[in-house]
């Protein structure tokens, strides 16, 4: 499949921008703030659910992605440690929390309770797939 880019300009977008990041890992060190430009980036090595659904596809791949976001004001977590740069994060969920509309928080959620909030001006985020894909070793399973 070719390289996967999406844009997300409303919460409708985000959640499946959600979809296709869900079970994405990082390390700590690939969470990056620039003030100054008001951007969130994150690199991660994502889940490609979309060949490993449907009838016939059952590969398990992962691929190299960045999803950034724009009009960011300001970053906190909670459950996230930065003094440990290469402690792994695995990604559950993008979500949006809205205020004063277009502003709000978006939220990445990380299994083990870690969260970053960002507080943003509107929803402008990005996703995209950087290289090739690999198998990966497993397919990720959640308790119900």
């Amino acid at each position: 499949m070719d390289a996967l880019k999406l844009v997300a300009l409303d919460e409708e977008d985000l959640k499946i921008v959600s979809a296709h990041t869900q079970d994405a890992v990082m390390k700590v060190a690939d969470l990056e703030y620039f003030a100054r430009d008001k951007r969130f980036v994150a690199a991660m090595n994502r889940f490609a659910w979309e060949e490993s659904s449907g009838f016939f596809k059952r590969r398990n791949e992962r691929r190299r992605s960045v999803l950034h976001f724009e009009s960011v004001q300001g970053v906190k977590t909670a459950g996230i440690v930065r003094d440990n740069p290469d402690e792994v994060l695995s990604l559950l969920a993008v979500r949006f929390q809205s205020g004063e509309a277009p502003a709000g928080v978006i939220e990445l959620i990380f299994s083990g309770g870690g969260v970053v909030r960002l507080e943003v001006e509107y929803i402008e985020a990005r996703m995209a797939d950087l290289g090739a894909a690999w198998q990966a070793s497993s397919r990720p399973a959640h308790k119900d």
